[in-house]
C-alpha cells in the first residue's frame, strides 16, 4: 500500500496523510505545533510590546525636553523680556506677561508628550492576544470536528 503525501506547508517537505498516522504520531505532531504556535506569539507579543516601549520612551524624552526647554526659556529669557517690556509698562506688568507666555509654551510641549506616552499604553501585546484567541478558536473548531 502506498501512503500519500501532503507538502509541509512551512518547509515545503512531504508529509504523511494525517488519516495514516498513528495516535502517537499525531500526538507528536500536535505538540510539535503548539510549541512553534506558542512561540511565534511569545514573539510576536515581545515585538509589540518592544514597540509599545519605544514611544513611551520617546513620550517620556518629549516631556523631559519640553520641560527643560520651558525651564530654560524662562530662566534665559525672562529677566530680559521682563527689563524690556517695563520700558513701557510696570514691571509687575512686564512679568506677568512673559511668564504667561512661559507657561503657555511648556502647555503646548506637555501636551504633545501626552499624547506620544498614549500611544504606548498600555503596554499590552494587543496583537498577540488576538492572534492568540483566534488560535484558540481554530484549535476549538477542529477538535469537535
Amino acid at each position: 500500500m502506498t501512503s500519500s503525501l501532503h507538502p509541509d506547508q512551512r518547509g515545503g517537505t512531504a508529509r504523511p496523510d494525517p488519516a495514516e498516522l498513528s495516535t502517537a504520531d499525531l500526538l507528536r505532531q500536535l505538540s510539535d505545533q503548539v510549541r512553534t504556535l506558542v512561540t511565534d506569539e511569545v514573539q510576536l507579543a515581545k515585538a509589540e510590546v518592544t514597540a509599545k516601549g519605544k514611544a513611551v520612551g520617546i513620550g517620556a524624552g518629549l516631556a523631559g525636553a519640553g520641560t527643560m526647554l520651558a525651564l530654560a526659556g524662562g530662566l534665559a529669557f525672562v529677566a530680559a523680556a521682563i527689563a524690556a517690556l517695563a520700558l513701557v509698562l510696570p514691571v509687575w506688568a512686564s512679568a506677568l506677561i512673559v511668564g504667561a507666555v512661559l507657561v503657555a509654551l511648556g502647555g503646548v510641549l506637555a501636551l504633545v508628550a501626552k499624547k506620544q506616552i498614549g500611544r504606548g499604553t498600555p503596554p499590552l501585546p494587543e496583537q498577540a492576544i488576538d492572534s492568540t484567541k483566534a488560535d484558540v478558536e481554530t484549535i476549538k473548531r477542529e477538535v469537535h470536528r
